[in-house]
Formats: C-alpha cells, structure tokens, sequence
C-alpha cells in the first residue's frame, strides 16, 4: 500500500460530503477540534503534575 495523495483526499472528502452534507461537516470538524484542544490541555496538565509544576 502506498500513501495517501492529494488525489485519494479529494475523493474521501467529495464522499464525505455527499455523504452528510456541509452543514454536518462543519459541525463534525468544530468538535473534532474542540477535542483535539482539550486532549492536549489535559496532557499538558498530566505533564506539568509529573514534573510537580503548580497548577495555573
């Protein structure tokens, strides 16, 4: 197998459009984000209690 190009991205999202629409896409992107944010908050948070930083 090889890697993903821009060629095989342009087909996922045109599938991923048709497939929930734009509006669902946005909301879906807004809280992947949101997510990814409080993943790495709460890493850092882990990192900083390791290293027996005070909490901010």
């Amino acid at each position: 197998m090889g890697r993903i190009g821009i060629p095989e991205l342009l087909i996922i999202l045109v599938i991923l459009l048709l497939f929930f629409g734009g509006s669902k896409i946005k909301d879906l992107a807004k809280g992947l984000g949101e997510s990814i944010k409080e993943f790495k908050k709460g890493m850092n948070e882990k990192d900083d209690q390791q290293k027996g930083a005070p909490k901010a």
